[in-house]
């Protein structure tokens, strides 16, 4: 690797001096991503966000492309697709599953107790700013890049010898996305702007009303319907247009500039959504006081604000896993390279690029990041870039406790309220029950009715995993007060599991509950051509965990003892774990897996106990453990981006760091991971990356079941290095420094000194935290 990284390099410094390219020899930030060329297409292209405003920046020459997105824009508006005929089928439904009958079962289930509509609302862009620059001579010195540490995107390059320079970002300080173009003579700024969108709006032009109102861009619109769901949503964008010298001027719906020093672009972007249930907002007061506000600050003012704001979580979590000369190369480079070794660092940026895509997606106030994060370009994206909660909503947010960036929760928990609302019309209309459910899939209006077919959507649990997430928040910061928000979410989703679990006939008492209808999330098994059964393994081990968090808080808060009672009673007769002929953890009830129509599907469902659960382990459960690794062997390292990702951390979990890695530098490769370091499902979504995330820490520090694992899985290619603030559950901040695969040195913290267990070069040891 290190000939054909100096061959790279020698290959770079001469197209630098042909005029393509600049600076290469110039080690940039370790914390950049950077190009020497523009966004080809919008998977090349770098993404902006404060959490709500959104942006992917192309870094054109002649065109400069801002694709935006307002995380509220999607189509539809308030609705309730329970189908009103579910709850009558239910007991056919499930006789038919347990006698075997899962084709007809999965037909009675789509034609009685699917949701009307059977799609849910797609999420949606909000449309593009152009900026269209006069070009007269060849370009040289170009470089595009994305500092993570302070969240800005630049684009320069040299044209008749004048270099031209563009700083972007959206700050979550003044809710503005900020655009400063400037040259190093004066008078040599000129471009013309316009926007447009394949929304329901028109363009038009607001002239400079002075007093902090500068003349502007205004998109003005309204959504869309979907699935037969009436658009409900007015939304505004207002790009504000502030020249030093020279001139703007406003056509029907562009505004020029002409022969300026320097000019400010000031977007901002509302819709009218202020929760599921109410779309009374304002979008142009919105817009008009968020403009005004930033107008009256410089722009090294607002880059301050943003770039502290930012900083405030960002710089929480520092990685080190070593240098080399592959850091000198451009990002794109470096990707398709990485498998051949020798750039760890690469590794490193990966991971901090997770965080920086979370802090940009997920903020209090803001929407939970949903299947491209923030991030979209389409009016019918893949899947709608909603919130798939069979594994992929969670796995956005599994680097967000161990990443310390707690904050980035509040969306999720947010959310997870609001389905308590909808979830429980759902519960009581389609099974008649108490309490609350969602199904596999919600959307912007908190649907919970199954969606999109039998086979994928008849899957009651996805609420009671997001109550996991939910609890893991609690479990790392300790925060009683937080418990106290959510318990009631966690115990409306085991009211519903009360009322609805079944007894398995074929199955001996005591142990036999099972939830049924349901599926092994979209896996097919070899019994039809469906994926419908009863008492997935998944299930079982998500609904332990549920009742047993249920249990804990509510001892925690010294609620509901009789309730708690009966949680327990149920628990112990959960249907058990079992091992299949061929040493596997049984996906199923029956022992089918060996006869599974793909037997090596995308998701590992039956695995969540390993990972993100702790029910299985290593160290407490062998026999289990050696079952679940037998299931991941069978079902192999390739799969989606999102599903390679999961595979890290189950080898993680089972301390296999070197297959871990292996699987990671597949994940970081080409076939998973598009130019700009997004992950290339195909085709994106964000899970991948914060999946990704997740995996490099799970190598790194584990923490469940009571102690804190230093270097449980650390893989032969990280030999030396160190990561200062990571989180452990139980409210602690972990540091750990290694050389040679052996722990070197450790700083654990925590609010108040106490005494914790660790797990440290093969040694088990009792030690006391410091004080924070």
């Amino acid at each position: 690797m290190k000939n054909v990284i100096s061959c790279l390099l020698g290959s770079l410094a001469g197209l630098c001096s042909a005029g393509v390219g600049g600076n290469v020899l110039s080690s940039p930030s370790p914390l950049t991503l950077w190009y020497q060329q523009p966004a080809a297409d919008w998977n090349e292209a770098l993404p902006l966000g404060n959490g709500r405003l959104g942006a992917m920046v192309f870094g054109g020459v002649a065109k400069e492309q801002l694709q935006l997105n307002e995380d509220t824009l999607w189509a539809g508006g308030p609705y309730d697709p329970v189908n009103p005929n579910a709850f009558a089928a239910l007991p056919e439904v499930r006789q038919l599953v347990f006698t075997g009958q899962y084709d007809a079962a999965a037909k009675l289930i789509g034609d009685k107790m699917m949701a009307v509509p059977l799609r849910q609302m797609p999420y949606q862009t909000l449309g593009d700013l152009f900026l269209e620059f006069p070009t007269n001579g060849p370009v040289t010195d170009y470089r595009r890049d994305l500092d993570l540490d302070t969240a800005v995107a630049t684009v320069s390059y040299t044209m008749n010898a004048v270099r031209f320079a563009r700083e972007m970002f959206s700050s979550p300080a003044d809710q503005v996305i900020v655009l400063r173009l400037t040259a190093d003579q004066p008078g040599k700024v000129s471009f013309t702007a316009r926007m447009s969108t394949p929304q329901e709006a028109w363009v038009s032009v607001e002239a400079d009303q002075g007093a902090h109102k500068p003349m502007s861009l205004l998109l003005t619109g309204v959504n869309g319907s979907a699935q037969g769901i009436k658009g409900a949503l007015r939304f505004q964008a207002r790009v504000a247009v502030t020249a030093s010298g020279g001139k703007c001027e406003s056509g029907a719906d562009t505004i020029s500039v002409s022969n300026a020093d320097s000019v400010t672009l000031l977007i901002a972007a509302a819709t009218s959504f202020k929760n599921y249930r109410d779309v009374s907002g304002d979008p142009p007061r919105v817009t008009q006081s968020q403009i005004a506000a930033a107008s009256k600050k410089s722009f090294p003012h607002l880059l301050a604000a943003h770039r502290d704001a930012h900083q405030k979580l960002f710089r929480r979590v520092a990685l080190h896993l070593g240098e080399t000369d592959a850091m000198k190369l451009p990002t794109d480079v470096r990707i398709r390279h990485f498998a051949e070794g020798n750039d760890p660092q690469l590794a490193a940026l990966y991971f901090q690029y997770a965080r920086y895509l979370l802090i940009s997606c997920s903020r209090p106030g803001s929407q939970p990041a949903n299947l491209q994060g923030m991030w979209n370009d389409s009016m019918k994206p893949p899947w709608d870039s909603k919130y798939t909660i069979n594994i992929n909503t969670e796995m956005n947010y599994w680097p967000a406790e161990p990443g310390n960036l707690p904050e980035c929760v509040e969306p999720l928990t947010q959310m997870v309220l609001d389905l308590t609302q909808t979830g429980a019309r759902t519960a009581k209309a389609m099974y008649g029950a108490r309490g609350w459910v969602v199904h596999h899939n919600t959307d912007l209006w908190r649907a919970t009715a199954p969606v999109d077919g039998p086979k994928w959507g008849m899957w009651p649990t996805g609420g009671a995993w997001l109550c996991q997430n939910l609890w893991e928040h609690y479990l790392f910061s300790g925060d009683k007060e937080y418990l106290g928000r959510i318990y009631p979410a966690i115990k409306g989703a085991a009211q519903f599991f009360l009322d609805t679990l079944v007894a398995e006939p074929s199955l001996p008492g005591p142990a036999n509950l099972v939830t049924c209808p349901s599926l092994s999330p979209e896996n097919l098994h070899p019994e039809s051509k469906t994926s419908i059964c009863a008492g997935p393994t998944m299930d079982l081990q998500i609904l332990r965990d549920l009742f047993a968090n249920c249990i804990q808080a509510g001892e925690i808060l010294g609620e509901d003892k009789e309730f708690l009672r009966q949680v327990a009673a149920t628990r112990a007769r959960l249907a058990p774990l079992q091992i299949g002929r061929a040493g596997q953890l049984q996906e199923w009830l029956l022992d089918w897996d060996m006869d599974a129509q793909e037997i090596h599907h995308r998701h590992v469902s039956h695995l969540y106990g390993l990972f993100p659960s702790a029910q299985i382990d290593v160290n407490t459960t062998p026999e289990l453990a050696a079952a679940a690794k037998k299931s991941l062997e069978i079902r192999g390292d390739k799969a989606t981006g999102w599903g390679t990702a999961w595979r890290i951390n189950l080898w993680a979990r089972l301390h296999d760091g070197d297959r871990a890695y292996g699987i990671f530098q597949d994940l970081l490769s080409p076939r998973c991971t598009y130019p700009n370091l997004l992950d290339s499902c195909p085709p994106f979504q964000i899970d991948g990356n914060f999946g990704g995330a997740s995996g490099i820490m799970e190598m790194l520090l584990q923490s469940q079941n009571g102690e804190i694992q230093l270097l449980p899985a650390l893989p032969r290619a990280w030999p030396a290095g160190s990561v200062h603030g990571l989180r452990a559950r139980g409210g602690f901040e972990v540091d750990i420094e290694w050389k040679d695969g052996k722990v070197t040195g450790y700083r654990i913290r925590s609010k108040e000194p106490r005494e914790v267990t660790l797990r440290i070069n093969g040694k088990t040891e009792k030690t006391m935290s410091e004080k924070r």
